[in-house]
């Protein structure tokens, strides 16, 4: 009888030291897929925000594209640039401007 429970008390003992590692395991486990969890969050995130960026690049590329292709457009540089100045138009002089244009004449 001694010889039977002492075997018992060994397998409860392995049972007892295999359950808690399972647990230790199944722990370590659940850490790491929430940590793999945040980094496909953030990887999703930082997709979304470049594939704007990549949309938004995209697109004034194509603008300048078509404004230097096309239209043979250039950027303004200072020493291209032609700075007008006038005389402020008086208040009798705007109104016939305006009285001008809306007869289908230019002022």
């Amino acid at each position: 009888m001694g010889r039977l429970s002492l075997l018992f008390a060994v397998l409860l003992m392995l049972s007892a030291l295999s359950l808690v590692t399972a647990r230790f395991q199944a722990r370590q486990l659940f850490v790491q897929a929430e940590r793999l969890d945040d980094r496909a969050r953030k990887l999703d995130t930082d997709w979304r925000r470049l594939q704007l960026e990549r949309a938004e690049l995209a697109r004034n590329a194509r603008i300048d594209g078509v404004a230097r292709g096309d239209l043979h457009m250039m950027p303004a540089s200072p020493d291209r640039t032609i700075y007008i100045q006038g005389e402020p138009l008086d208040s009798s002089a705007a109104s016939q401007a305006t009285a001008a244009s809306g007869k289908g004449g230019r002022p």
